[in-house]
């Protein structure tokens, strides 16, 4: 079994990287997938986002709009599967659960299914509201495989002074721990993988400082590992114990992909006994016996090897650019690096189906699937109403309303029959019925033939009108006005040769407007044959719009030459406004302060290279100056 996660910085994102979402999970070959920071709300899943054939998936998406976080985090575990339903495939969870505090609504409006007398205890600590605050920013689904959970986690980020999210994430952390113990407690086996956002030792991070390994995350996270006496392991770092420079993460503003200047925050840890029968043994455990490898998918990285590294100046506004990695290279895709492990010697579970939140019954997805049907009804419907009007065509006889209510009804009643389900069939006979109060209230002053052949367009577009029927003609001109004033600025393909073209071009939208506003036949003929005699009184004094744009065509290009002469004019200023760097003598690159404080929106001048370890004189210098004034002013 193989199991990946991937800190994806936007789902849409890499599924447009990639041409799909069945794309980007084959690309792994894995039987769990977990992404992280996927950037979706609950409302905006929708079936190219969520559903992938061969696949169960399941969300937890951010519910707070606190600090602009709304959208913001976000995971996702795919879980590839041969069946949904009665598998033994241990992919296919057997439960799944959103956040970890078990007090998280599902979709279907009800408590998760895997609540755990934790959820007591936690209360017993914590108030409601702060457990439900810290599984409210979509941070983790929680599936259960039978042999072991499975966490997949989204660690929340605190930067150094802002308080409230340190706390924030060390009550995160807190609970997420005393979860731990509970299931452990319980003799099960635990697998937490994710983007924890801590880098626990120095070895994992490129720019440690002398506090480093004081750092009380850090700390934690140390704790927990079997090194230190806790219950995991981790497994990256036990396969791979001297490896440096194995980072998973890097800063995408800075360019320091191209030094391999980040961290590793990504993690798999695995905690438990082995599923072996004699796992008394000293040395058994999930990690020794079930962990076959582990590693960084450095493939997906966005700095490929071999590519160019060299400053560059941008050729659009002659200005330095922020690092990309060369004047011809795009970097594209996260900025993080998947990381998998694959576990051996898992038997099948007992047979199961897929749990309650799977994104397959999420209402948005599924009700997509109603909605067809229920358009294909409005087809067949609008099928019975045109061979209504067909009929009453051959037969001479003039149509009423209630004739085609009588066979509207009469139609849905044998889509019921057919096999529609009856509550789409009432929705689909509510919107008709809506659909046609609608055009009968509009279509007062019409006789009954008129109100008839009104609610046939209704129900199709191609449905077509009685040939002899002069009051459809206008009905059809009034539901057409708006598309008819395109021929007020459409312009004649001969202007000059078919000026009277144009002018019954014109006069015929103001006549589609006036009918439209039930003004009587009379007057608008009147109105018509005025619009045409002032129109001729025009052109016979004003030249064509052809003439006109010729004459002035000198004096557009003399506007645009000047224009372009004083845009160069600008950007040479700006160059040599720019101060250059210490190290390189390169020109820098401007930037603004976007934390709130004393110096926010003041702008200042950085080295434009890529950032790396000080050693490399190729990467940033490190050089710094303020700007003379603040941006704007």
């Amino acid at each position: 079994m193989k199991i990946v996660t991937y800190n994806v910085n936007g789902l849409r994102s890499r599924i447009s990287q990639f041409g799909s979402l069945p794309k980007l999970l084959d690309s792994f070959d894995a039987d769990i997938i977990c992404f992280q920071e996927t950037k979706l709300r609950r409302q905006e899943l929708t079936a190219d986002l969520a559903v992938a054939d061969g696949y169960e998936s399941f969300f937890s998406c951010t519910r707070t709009s606190d600090r602009g976080r709304m959208g913001y985090s976000g995971v996702a575990t795919f879980c590839r599967v041969k069946s949904a339903f009665s598998s033994t495939e241990v992919a296919l969870p057997i439960a799944a659960q959103e956040g970890f505090t078990g007090l998280v609504e599902n979709s279907h409006n009800r408590k998760c299914e895997a609540r755990n007398e934790i959820v007591d205890d936690l209360e017993d600590e914590f108030a409601k509201e702060e457990l439900l605050k810290v599984d409210s920013e979509g941070r983790c689904i929680i599936t259960d495989h039978g042999h072991f959970v499975l966490f997949n986690l989204y660690g929340p980020r605190a930067e150094c002074n802002d308080d409230e999210r340190i706390q924030f994430k060390l009550t995160f952390f807190k609970i997420l721990q005393k979860r731990w113990e509970s299931l452990l407690r319980q003799g099960r086996r635990i697998i937490v993988v994710g983007d924890l956002n801590i880098a626990p030792t120095a070895m994992d991070c490129c720019d440690a400082g002398p506090d480093f390994e004081t750092n009380e995350f850090r700390r934690w996270f140390r704790s927990i590992l079997a090194e230190s006496g806790g219950p995991f392991s981790d497994i990256f770092r036990t396969k791979h114990p001297d490896r440096r420079e194995a980072y998973t993460c890097w800063p995408q503003n800075t360019g320091a992909e191209v030094f391999n200047y980040g961290t590793r925050i990504d993690h798999i840890l695995c905690a438990g006994s082995c599923l072996h029968e004699d796992h008394d043994q000293q040395g058994h455990n999930l990690m020794t016996c079930h962990v076959e490898e582990c590693d960084i998918l450095i493939q997906y990285k966005r700095w490929k090897p071999g590519n160019t590294v060299r400053c560059h100046v941008c050729v659009l506004c002659m200005l330095p650019c922020r690092w990309k990695g060369g004047r011809s290279i795009k970097l594209e895709g996260s900025d993080h690096a998947p990381v998998f492990t694959r576990l051996l010697e898992i038997p099948d579970t007992s047979e199961h189906s897929t749990p309650a939140l799977s994104a397959r019954y999420i209402p948005m997805i599924h009700g997509v699937q109603q909605t067809l049907v229920s358009i294909l009804t409005k087809r067949q419907l609008a099928e019975q109403i045109r061979s209504c009007e067909m009929s009453g065509s051959l037969s001479n006889e003039n149509i009423t309303s209630e004739t085609c209510n009588e066979r509207v009804k009469r139609s849905s009643n044998d889509c019921s029959i057919s096999g529609v389900s009856p509550v789409e069939s009432c929705s689909s006979n509510q919107e008709s019925e809506g659909l046609i109060s609608n055009r009968a209230e509009h279509s007062r002053g019409f006789d009954g033939d008129a109100s008839c052949n009104i609610l046939v367009m209704s129900g199709s577009k191609q449905s077509k009108s009685l040939p002899r029927n002069e009051t459809m003609k206008k009905a059809r001109k009034s539901q057409g006005s708006q598309l008819s004033l395109r021929s007020f600025f459409q312009r004649s393909p001969n202007p000059i040769n078919n000026a009277k073209d144009s002018n019954s071009g014109i006069s015929m939208s103001q006549t589609d407007v006036l009918q439209s506003g039930n003004h009587s036949d009379t007057s608008s003929a009147v109105d018509v044959q005025c619009s045409v005699s002032q129109q001729d009184a025009l052109n016979s004094s004003t030249p064509t719009q052809d003439d006109h744009e010729l004459s002035s065509y000198p004096l557009e290009r003399e506007k645009t030459n000047a224009a372009l002469l004083e845009w160069r004019r600008i950007q040479q200023v700006m160059q040599n406004s720019i101060p250059l760097c210490k190290g390189h003598s390169e020109p820098c690159v401007a930037r603004v302060v976007k934390k709130q404080g004393p110096n926010f929106g003041r702008r200042f001048y950085v080295c434009a290279r890529a950032e790396g370890p000080a050693s490399n004189p190729e990467a940033n210098c490190g050089y710094f100056k303020w700007a003379a004034s603040k941006s704007g002013h």
